[in-house]
């Protein structure tokens, strides 16, 4: 199959769209911790998803594309179930009491978990001597981080949101793997926008189940931070994504993992005076390390 050489404005526009998806998914750990804040976390996430998946679906259809297949319905659902509802909707559930900094730290552990899943199928990716010592390397940087405040772990608030985070990726790796095997043949923003309204919708009932609509209450500051994360997180950020997935090579694309936990720790400690010493730099360093490792391992 012959490759189209991209145009030098094509080649701007990627890279400054990967760039977006550097800047913008590295601070939604941010926007996400200052949201809880006022907004519980079901009702924040369901209305996030539920905002963005609509205007999403809303500007698809007046661009003239089509909805999913019935049949494909079902598998977008699966999908964003376990991508947002789930993984993304134990992010905001946990940033309640984790630091967003430490928070993309321990989603930064992604690349490990689908590591393990690849190995476990039939067809999937062997694991290599250099993915396992990757992942070793990895989980090593999350020792660093948490040894200086060991003390923390008998905060049991604090225990369940770790806890929810090392589950998060789980998850995530899981519907990736999902999707992987079953892809969408309708345009992938198209599917994107049904997986967002089936996870704030999913979010939505979940936030009413467990009373949150009672606690719910409007600020400058919560709105501020949905606001930002439909507009920057979901719209900006995931159509950059897939922009630049379609004219650069995945691999070059991936990178932006590499960037957003650096991002996150920096704004946490900038704006939100979370914790920055000597353990978060070395254990940011060695868990990218880690991610570098697997992700540059050949099966």
């Amino acid at each position: 199959m012959e490759v189209r050489t991209l145009s030098r404005k094509e080649k701007i526009t990627a890279y400054a769209a990967w760039g977006a998806v550097c800047l913008f998914w590295g601070t939604t750990y941010l926007a996400i911790r200052i949201g809880v804040r006022t907004i519980p976390p079901g009702l924040f996430g369901g209305l996030r998803f539920l905002t963005a998946g609509l205007i999403f679906l809303a500007y698809l259809k007046w661009r003239g594309h089509a909805l999913p297949q019935r049949r494909e319905l079902l598998d977008v659902a699966v999908v964003g179930i376990a991508l947002l509802a789930i993984s993304n909707g134990l992010v905001i559930w946990a940033e309640q009491w984790v630091p967003s900094g430490v928070t993309a730290l321990l989603i930064a552990t992604l690349p490990f978990w689908m590591a393990g899943f690849e190995a476990v199928l039939p067809a999937g990716e062997r694991l290599t001597v250099r993915k396992v010592i990757g992942i070793v390397i990895g989980f090593c940087g999350l020792v660093v981080l948490f040894a200086p405040e060991i003390e923390t772990f008998f905060d049991m608030a604090y225990l369940r949101g770790i806890l929810a985070l090392l589950f998060a990726p789980l998850c995530w790796a899981a519907g990736s793997v999902y999707s992987k095997s079953r892809p969408a043949k309708s345009h992938p923003l198209m599917a994107a926008s049904i997986e967002m309204i089936v996870a704030g919708i999913v979010l939505l009932l979940v936030g009413g189940m467990f009373g949150e609509w009672k606690r719910f209450s409007l600020s400058i500051e919560g709105l501020a931070a949905t606001a930002y994360l439909v507009v920057f997180g979901s719209i900006v950020g995931y159509g950059s994504f897939v922009y630049a997935l379609a004219k650069l090579p995945a691999t070059k694309v991936s990178m932006y993992a590499y960037v957003n936990p650096v991002i996150a720790v920096l704004l946490g400690w900038l704006i939100l005076n979370e914790r920055m010493d000597w353990s978060v730099i070395l254990a940011t360093a060695v868990v990218l390390l880690g991610v570098v490792l697997v992700k540059s391992s050949k099966s």
